[in-house]
């Protein structure tokens, strides 16, 4: 099974499409047979999930996505775990083990205004404003 894991300095960042590189794992009979780090392609709406599936990505762990990103995945066949968080080794290791819990999106769109299918960047503010 190859799982994708959107990283952020070693643990799993908060944003699939922002982070900074993909941890790719292929694990087999509960144990890891190849890792590699992969720099972030860019994130253009519909882009990653084509880039992973491309990839044999069959499993994409984030800290939150937006709607349209887990519809384009679930298009894909690719099953999105959200709500992690952590260090990547200990993730992987849950994984392995088939104890690690997905929970909500991290990123959750604002309530009221533009909530729901049409908006798909999340309120984290990262310093910056538009």
């Amino acid at each position: 099974m190859k799982i994708a894991i959107s990283t952020d300095n070693g643990r799993v960042s908060a944003h699939f499409g922002r982070c900074p590189e993909f941890t790719i794992i292929d694990i087999e009979n509960s144990q890891i047979s190849n890792k590699e780090v992969i720099a972030n392609p860019g994130h253009h709406p519909g882009y990653l999930p084509d880039f992973l599936h491309e990839r044999g990505v069959e499993v994409m762990i984030a800290g939150g996505a937006g709607t349209r990103a887990q519809m384009l995945f679930e298009q894909k066949n690719i099953h999105m775990i959200l709500g992690v968080e952590g260090q990547i080794d200990i993730v992987i290791d849950q994984l392995c083990k088939g104890e690690l819990k997905g929970g909500e999106s991290l990123c959750s769109p604002g309530a009221g205004k533009g909530y729901g299918l049409d908006k798909d960047e999340c309120d984290h503010d990262e310093g910056h404003h538009h």
